[in-house]
């Protein structure tokens, strides 16, 4: 035996041993397929260094853009509707009887916009489902497609002969576009947490996340120049503004067809190719056309041509796969964690835009005047809104995030909107009766913490804690249920904003959404901190190939 052991050690990695340790012809194809086993984890391992170790580059800058693209889009469609609706009450409602004059009716305005919500459910859980089923690459673009196509599809929306209204086809439209937007959701952050360096991983995947940002001022300077165009002509013709909501609405197409071509181009990730479809030797090559890794075809590497003698072995992920992982604890923990926190975030982050009115009033951009004057007014003081808050929030997090950590600065958000929706709530009347500016201090602060806080973490954390063969799904159920949190906010609590008379219920609305936030600091503690960690290293994934 030792001389058999001796002659083993002896032999070159380039070749499966076919040394015969007995003889019994099992025990040598087992011993060979160990070996062979051995050669590829050790290129696995070396490919995965390569990319997480990774000098940052044109690449990861290419990455971060191509996506964050899609995240542009993505929030300018959202946030144009709300422009949009508005714009619509001038056009369809203009003959309409006193205060229902000019103004889409609330219940046609509410699920014109919830739509999109609710197609934004199905497709984070369609499209987390297909992208570890089918591969990153292979659906990556398809969601793109999806939103330019209803994009313009709703721009061209209209009356039928009989039956559906304008709106009803909207819906439609926009029902289908939710699906594209919420495709895009997990497969953008899947790819970018993949392709990223540990070091930096936490600032691109929120870079690309914070691309919505632009995205909504986008919108609103759009609305601005637009209305600007037809000035003369909406001034002699209200009717005028029935091209303007749809230009509006159809130039959210653009961003998504110069974006188009590099998301169908760009390669399969490194981790799928290596832990799903078991392609060591092409996921090598795809290191060194991404990133400049070694290259898997350089014939002066023994162990690269070994590899990539021997077959790959695809293993899909499955659903009996996906429960034996996640009826343990220790791992639905994190699920679990990662889908309650984005679920109280949006119930909070779409509900206190029910104050939005209330910061437009009092800073002098809404109120009595011509439709191009009221609705000038509208987008400009958007603009505003964003830019005190919002773009702030979402900056901040790039540049912190991988110093203070993931974890740590979504227990900071949520502290912070306790505290601030606790004053708001409980302090509503006193403060607004007392200091307007005071609220608007108050209700910036919020919105500064929600983005430099859950809103950011809670779409990167899940494109890190799971594994490769279950990384998407876990995302878009993730993100789903925070989806799920906005149609709650968005179609449920908006009706009782006015119980009691207009307005009245808006106080004891934000202290429940305080209870909401309270309820996310809590599952946070499910959550691991992925700062500094490779992507195997959080999942254990190094052990079990």
């Amino acid at each position: 035996m030792s001389s058999d052991h001796s002659l083993a050690e002896q032999q070159t990695a380039r070749h499966p041993i076919q040394y015969v340790v007995s003889s019994d012809d099992m025990q040598s194809k087992h011993y060979t397929q160990q070996v062979e086993t051995s050669d590829a984890h050790m290129v696995r391992r070396q490919a995965l260094a390569e990319i997480d170790n990774a000098k940052f580059g044109w690449f990861h800058i290419k990455a971060c853009l191509v996506a964050g693209v899609g995240f542009f889009t993505d929030s300018y469609d959202i946030f144009a509707i709300n422009l949009c609706s508005l714009i619509m009450g001038y056009v369809y409602y203009a003959d309409a009887a006193g205060s229902a004059k000019n103004t889409t009716p609330t219940n046609i305005d509410i699920w014109v916009k919830g739509s999109t919500q609710l197609g934004c459910i199905v497709g984070q859980l369609l499209f987390g489902y297909l992208s570890d089923r089918l591969g990153r690459k292979r659906i990556y673009g398809v969601e793109l497609m999806i939103i330019i196509v209803c994009t313009i599809g709703g721009a061209f929306s209209g009356s039928s002969v009989r039956g559906l209204s304008v709106y009803w086809i909207l819906f439609i439209w926009r029902f289908v576009l939710g699906i594209g937007i919420g495709g895009d959701y997990p497969v953008s952050a899947i790819i970018t947490s993949e392709f990223a360096t540990t070091k930096r991983r936490g600032a691109m995947v929120a870079a690309v996340f914070a691309m919505q940002g632009f995205g909504i001022v986008a919108a609103a300077i759009v609305a601005i120049v637009v209305l600007a165009c037809f000035k003369s002509g909406i001034n002699n013709d209200q009717l005028v503004l029935d091209y303007v909501w749809r230009i509006i609405m159809g130039l959210g197409a653009v961003p998504g067809v110069i974006a188009l071509y590099f998301r169908m181009t760009i390669p399969e990730t490194p981790r799928y190719t290596l832990d799903v479809e078991r392609d060591v030797y092409r996921a090598a090559n795809d290191v060194k056309a991404t990133i400049g890794g070694k290259d898997a075809a350089d014939a002066a590497t023994p162990l690269y041509q070994e590899v990539a003698r021997q077959p790959p072995k695809d293993t899909k992920p499955t659903w009996t796969e996906f429960y034996s992982y996640f009826k343990q604890w220790r791992h639905f923990k994190v699920l679990l964690g990662t889908s309650v926190s984005w679920f109280a975030l949006d119930v909070a982050f779409y509900g206190i835009n029910l104050n939005s009115s209330i910061i437009l009033n009092a800073i002098g951009f809404s109120g009595s005047g011509s439709p191009y004057n009221k609705l000038m007014k509208n987008a400009a003081g958007n603009i505003i809104l964003n830019l005190l808050g919002t773009l702030p929030g979402y900056w901040v997090t790039v540049f912190t995030i991988d110093r203070l950590g993931r974890r740590t600065i979504q227990f900071i958000g949520f502290a912070f909107l306790i505290v601030l929706f606790c004053i708001l709530g409980f302090g509503y009347h006193k403060i607004l009766d007392k200091s307007v500016a005071g609220f608007i201090v108050l209700f910036t602060l919020a919105q500064f913490f929600q983005n430099f806080g859950p809103n950011t973490t809670t779409f990167i954390i899940p494109a890190e804690a799971f594994p490769t063969r279950f990384r998407s799904t876990c995302h878009g159920i993730s993100a789903a249920s925070g989806k799920v949190g906005a149609v709650i906010s968005s179609l449920g609590f908006f009706h009782l904003k006015d119980k009691g008379g207009k307005d009245a219920f808006i106080p004891h609305l934000i202290e429940i959404f305080a209870l909401f936030m309270l309820l996310g600091f809590i599952v946070t503690w499910f959550v691991p901190e992925t700062r500094g960690k490779t992507l195997e290293e959080l999942n254990d994934e190094e052990e079990h190939q």
